[in-house]
């Protein structure tokens, strides 16, 4: 089961082997059915989980021993650690699925264990694992501030089922994917029919449009510093940013000119003179507008990782970062022991509000994200969701701005470009993406990546976006969605189990009653 968890790590990208991913979960679920007790099925899930976690994410460790200063062999034991406590997860919730399984078909079926174990295996892998596999990698993505990284749905950004995420999200992928798994354990005709019917839907869904074109395209001019992390907060390095940003804005007009995140790592007020009224005098001059990512500052020790909006109507515009990454922007409670043995740089942030306006740019209202909050759909999906409710112009753009110079030339780089194409598939909308050392790239509304600049070279990409309208049944309903029709569906095959159950006892009897005489 490690073997099969570490080889699901491959199935998203950059290799992007989804099938791959299908095979090892059928892997997996096909062990379970041979296994008879709850401490052996979470044994083996939690085997599988923490190998495909361990291995998928092993790009933490560049972070804490070569930017954080931490020990080697203390980064690759806080990786292992941190991954064994997330697959206590799945394993708990598939142990438990397997108990109320157990428990439902003693209560309704006869003494027969023949009969009981038929009935149980089709209860476990067409409802009780599904759900509980799914429900495991929700709560993954919020409980503690959340980890939703590496997500089974990820890897099905260009599988049939990525036709279902504007309707379920990537949650309500993962639970289709243990559903098609299951279905070939079970391996029975109506079963098979079902997984296939679940692909061809999905096929179809993704030629149905739930967003439309809106407004004129606006040409955009994306940013990449190509800065080391080492270097970023050096004095001479500082200028150097400052001064390749300045003049790469100056540089040409465009509707919209975006830097990465924290590509000018100052504050506001520490920003050579004129280096704000300069650009605010060329975006009034050219009709610009320009995004900036710095650090806000509000008060003695109260940073924030910020962006700062310059239009030509001489109005700065800022967002906050909401969904801050342990370690790397807060400390949680309870470990500062633990951040003592890294040295970050603005590492301890304020939090900003989640409801946010857009940033106007012409015809186009754009919404921004820093680095880590785009993994958050949920989050992103409540700010449509709430301009909706108040009749305001949703946002018709997504931006992202990140800085993943912290993890190297690793994989944490293209899995962050696959998880922002299911942000544009959930929501309809296409994503502009600055980055610092990559993936600097524009995400169209149907979540394929139309261009996409060199990693690790410093340049730019200049691309023209088209805006999108409408709500996608995500929006509008985010998880509860997925939530209420897995739910649904496991009342459903309770109900149906539970009729075909008093079925056969009734013929049963018939069969048993004595026959009267003539």
């Amino acid at each position: 089961m490690f073997l099969a968890g570490a080889a699901n790590a491959l199935a998203f990208a950059p290799l992007h082997l989804w099938p791959l991913q299908l095979l090892c979960l059928t892997g997996l679920f096909a062990v379970l059915a041979q296994t008879s007790t709850v401490s052996r099925i979470r044994l083996w899930t939690w085997l599988y989980c923490n190998a495909w976690l361990f291995f998928g994410v092993i790009w933490l460790t560049v972070t804490m021993y070569r930017y954080g200063d931490m020990p080697v062999w203390l980064a690759f034991l806080a990786v292992a650690l941190f991954t064994s406590c997330l697959a206590l997860i799945p394993a708990f919730l598939m142990g438990l699925a397997k108990q109320l399984a157990t428990q439902f078909c003693h209560r309704f079926f006869p003494s027969n264990i023949n009969t009981i174990k038929t009935r149980e295996t089709f209860l476990l892998f067409l409802a009780f694992y599904p759900l509980c596999w799914s429900v495991a990698e929700w709560v993954r993505g919020w409980l503690f501030t959340g980890f939703p990284w590496l997500v089974s749905g990820y890897a099905h950004t260009s599988s049939p089922l990525a036709g279902y995420a504007p309707v379920l999200g990537v949650y309500g992928i993962s639970w289709l994917v243990a559903l098609l798994a299951g279905a070939i354990v079970v391996w029975r005709r109506s079963s098979l029919f079902f997984a296939a019917g679940l692909l061809l839907i999905g096929i179809g869904l993704q030629h149905y449009h739930w967003t439309t074109p809106s407004g004129a395209p606006i040409t955009v001019r994306l940013l990449q510093g190509n800065v080391d992390q080492n270097i970023k907060f050096e004095q001479e390095h500082i200028i150097d940013s400052l001064q390749f940003y300045y003049h790469a804005i100056l540089a040409k007009p465009a509707d919209l000119i975006v830097t990465p995140e924290s590509a000018l790592p100052v504050t506001l007020a520490n920003l050579p003179d004129a280096y704000i009224s300069n650009l605010q005098t060329f975006a009034t001059h050219t009709q610009s507008h320009i995004a900036l990512g710095l650090f806000g500052y509000d008060g003695t020790d109260r940073y924030a990782n910020s962006v700062f909006g310059i239009s030509p109507a001489v109005s700065l515009y800022r967002y906050d970062k909401h969904h801050l990454v342990p370690f790397g922007e807060f400390k949680p409670w309870g470990f500062a022991w633990f951040y003592q043995f890294m040295h970050i740089p603005m590492g301890d942030l304020e939090r900003g509000a989640l409801l946010s306006v857009p940033f106007a740019v012409k015809d186009q209202q754009i919404l921004p994200t820093i680095c880590y909050e785009d993994v958050f759909g949920e989050e992103i999906a409540a700010r449509f969701a709430d301009r909706a409710s108040k009749k305001l112009s949703l946002p018709s753009i997504m931006l992202n701005m990140t800085n993943l110079a912290w993890f190297g030339d690793s994989w944490a780089l293209p899995q962050h470009l696959q998880i922002a194409q299911m942000r544009t598939l959930e929501m309809g909308r296409p994503m502009l993406r600055s980055t610092n050392t990559g993936a600097t790239a524009l995400i169209n509304a149907q979540g394929k990546v139309e261009q996409q600049l060199a990693p690790f070279t410093r340049g730019e990409l200049d691309v023209t976006v088209q805006g999108y309208q409408g709500l996608t049944p995500y929006i509008l309903y985010g998880n509860a969605l997925w939530l209420g029709l897995m739910l649904l569906a496991l009342m459903a095959t309770l109900i149906t189990t539970i009729i075909t159950s008093r079925m056969w006892r009734s013929s049963d009897l018939a069969m048993l009653s004595p026959t009267p005489k003539s």
